[in-house]
């Protein structure tokens, strides 16, 4: 029986300054939260390893992922931030590597004022380093639009990985025409295997833990099932980011309640899916 891995988790210290992003205006989840906090709310939903993913696009918040995996068993990956743009990325992307625990990385393009940041020829560069070297790419999106980015990406760099973050930021509860847009768009990014998705995020992206339900949940998760299948699906709860949305274990549950699959696809969802895209250790968590 294999455990639950968790796709996407977040650490993050305000003292650091890596986080300017994060303001009072976020409410409960401004302040410190590290893997000592998370222990017991991923117990209660019956996680047993993560991935850390980055908050900020700084060195120090993978350093800071990195020292926790390193004292954290559970921690079964790092999606760290690299600098896509700059010449040395290659040799910044090797030294990442060589710590073991680096999977993947990851960039804040969702908060970025060039909406088209990840089509400069630059940051193409990046990418090419990043297929060569078989690391996937997680893709984070404000919203569904982003989503049409994701098939020019896959013609440019047709080796590469990538994982969509959240499913691109659907519109839970929204009404039919939303609904349909995102599922075109998110159908347009699916056409190339080479891109898997997260079920995270969701409730999140909503916001007051009034403001969801389970029934809003059911047709975008259906929807993402049958577009990716459990094969390209994986589960990531957004902790502490889930906080917003009533906390890890009602949005785990409200998720999974919308989940409509045999157990053999829920398996895949919760721990297949991750250890192949990400390469983890398929049984056991890190020393």
């Amino acid at each position: 029986m294999t455990g639950i891995i968790d796709a996407h988790t977040h650490i993050w210290e305000r003292a650091s300054g890596d986080y300017t992003w994060l303001t009072p205006a976020h409410g409960v989840i401004y302040d410190d939260f590290g893997l000592e906090d998370f222990a017991p709310v991923r117990a209660a939903a019956g996680v047993d390893r993560v991935i850390l993913v980055q908050a900020a696009d700084t060195p120090g918040d993978t350093d800071r992922m990195l020292a926790a995996a390193a004292a954290h068993p559970e921690v079964a990956g790092v999606v760290a931030w690299l600098p896509l743009q700059h010449d040395d990325l290659r040799e910044q992307l090797d030294a990442r590597l060589a710590t073991g625990r680096v999977v993947g990385v990851r960039a804040l393009i969702h908060g970025m004022a060039d909406g088209e940041w990840m089509l400069r020829p630059d940051v193409a560069e990046g990418l090419d380093a990043l297929a060569a070297a078989d690391v996937p790419f997680d893709f984070v999106t404000s919203g569904p639009a982003a989503l049409a980015l994701v098939p020019l990406l896959m013609q440019r760099h047709p080796s590469l990985r990538l994982i969509i973050d959240h499913l691109g930021k659907p519109p839970v509860g929204g009404d039919a025409a939303q609904f349909e847009e995102w599922s075109r768009l998110l159908r347009g990014a699916a056409a190339s295997p080479r891109v898997a998705a997260k079920l995270s995020g969701l409730a999140s992206a909503v916001g007051a833990p009034d403001g969801w339900t389970v029934d809003d949940l059911r047709p975008i998760v259906a929807e993402a099932v049958a577009v990716f299948g459990p094969d390209r699906l994986m589960y990531g709860g957004d902790w502490p980011v889930s906080n917003l949305a009533g906390g890890y274990v009602r949005t785990f549950e409200g998720l999974h309640a919308a989940l409509d699959v045999s157990s053999g696809d829920l398996e895949r969802i919760h721990h297949g899916t991750a250890v192949e895209w990400y390469g983890l250790d398929p049984c056991a968590a890190r020393a």
